[in-house]
């Protein structure tokens, strides 16, 4: 959390865009690493699934395993991109390119851009659409309870 609030005071003191995003059903865009298993839900009973069960090959909300495997996921997306994962805050990925910087913060669905490359923070915006179904919310006003505001 202090990471967080010195890149927003940092990003704010240089003058550098802050944009938000949100990952629509994010937990349903990670595939299982291991063998899960659930009873045939409701709604799907036919005599044949009688005592059956589902193989899940894509995580679900609720699963133990979900919130691994949608970072894991996120992860790996943002390296494939060029991004580092920083050593000190693993939800922080950071690009250098010509002298300017872009740093990405992820907290589970909710995704803050910030840099002093608008041309670099369009084209991750757009990858990011690509990899996921997220919703750009323009500029940042509300991060894990923490409120933004310009004066």
């Amino acid at each position: 959390m202090n990471s967080i609030r010195i890149l927003l005071s940092l990003a704010t003191n240089l003058g550098w865009s802050l944009q938000q995003l949100d990952v629509k059903n994010v937990f349903l865009h990670s595939d299982l690493e291991e063998e899960v298993y659930m009873d045939v839900p409701p709604g799907f009973p036919s005599p044949s699934s009688e005592g059956k069960v589902c193989k899940l090959k894509k995580s679900l909300y609720d699963l133990k395993q979900s919130p691994r495997a949608w970072f894991e996921r996120f992860d790996g997306a943002m390296q494939t991109y060029g991004y580092q994962q920083s050593q000190v805050d693993h939800t922080h990925f950071i690009r250098h390119k010509h002298d300017k910087v872009t740093i990405l913060i992820v907290y589970v669905d909710d995704i803050v851009i910030i840099g002093d490359d608008a041309e670099e923070m369009q084209t991750l915006k757009s990858y990011l659409a690509k990899e996921f179904e997220i919703k750009d919310l323009g500029s940042l006003k509300y991060f894990l309870r923490i409120e933004v505001a310009k004066s």
